[in-house]
């Protein structure tokens, strides 16, 4: 799948996966409720690298598990990054706690369940094209 990617290349690849990843994060919140913040691009960046290294081992799971775990990837990231910036920095940047089955108010399982959606339609297309 990433057999183009040399050694000397990779690293510009990452960055490139990192950026168009946070972009993709802050353009989604900003399309969902109107906003982002500074920190949820450089999250969405973190999450899609990471699923981009770990692309080999999420598309040799069934595509349901893959997602699945994709989806707890994400939600593992908002959780960390969500109590340091919003519970130890107090910086307010969301809030789940009105949310059903919200943990500390940070992560909940519809945004979990969402994440899983994407991720499930990543990994189909990725799928379709390789």
């Amino acid at each position: 799948m990433r057999e183009w990617i040399s050694e000397d290349n990779s690293i510009w690849v990452e960055l490139l996966v990192f950026l168009l990843g946070g972009s993709a994060y802050g353009m989604m919140e900003i399309l969902f409720r109107g906003y982002t913040h500074w920190t949820m691009v450089l999250t969405g960046g973190a999450c899609i690298l990471t699923l981009y290294l770990l692309l080999g081992w999420l598309s040799s799971l069934p595509l349901v598990l893959g997602a699945l775990a994709g989806a707890v990837i994400v939600t593992a990231y908002e959780f960390a990054v969500g109590c340091i910036v919003n519970l130890k920095l107090g910086w307010h940047v969301w809030d789940y706690s009105s949310m059903a089955g919200n943990l500390l108010g940070q992560i909940c399982p519809l945004f979990t369940a969402a994440w899983f959606l994407l991720c499930f339609l990543f990994l189909g297309l990725v799928r379709i094209l390789s």
